[in-house]
């Protein structure tokens, strides 16, 4: 009878420690989708404004869908790692001075 309840019990604890493993994984990337719909939203204001041309708003839009391409590539191990963490936040920053830049400049859609 012990040793059958020292295997139940092993087989609870192992069950357990696997089960809990996959819900730790690190697919979560909550800065990055707060940034990314910020920048939406910018690109989306300076359109409405007259200070991104729809030339420069396509071209925003791209680079928005390119960061999220990679995010959902980070994203596909159920891991993403601090490297990939490291290299959406770059992508994103990159993307951050277009968007200033592009409604900064002096061609106007007005």
């Amino acid at each position: 009878m012990k040793k059958y309840n020292f295997i139940l019990t092993l087989i609870l604890i192992l069950g357990f420690a696997l089960a809990g493993n996959k819900s730790y994984a690190q697919t979560e990337t909550k800065r990055a989708d707060v940034r990314q719909k910020a920048q939406r939203v910018r690109i989306a204001d300076g359109r409405l404004d007259g200070e991104v041309t729809r030339r420069e708003a396509a071209a925003l839009n791209a680079e928005q869908r390119h960061i999220r391409r990679a995010e959902r590539r980070a994203k596909a191990d159920g891991e993403v790692t601090r490297v990939e963490k490291r290299k959406l936040e770059r992508k994103q920053n990159r993307a951050n001075r277009h968007i200033r830049r592009a409604k900064h400049n002096e061609i106007d859609n007005n």
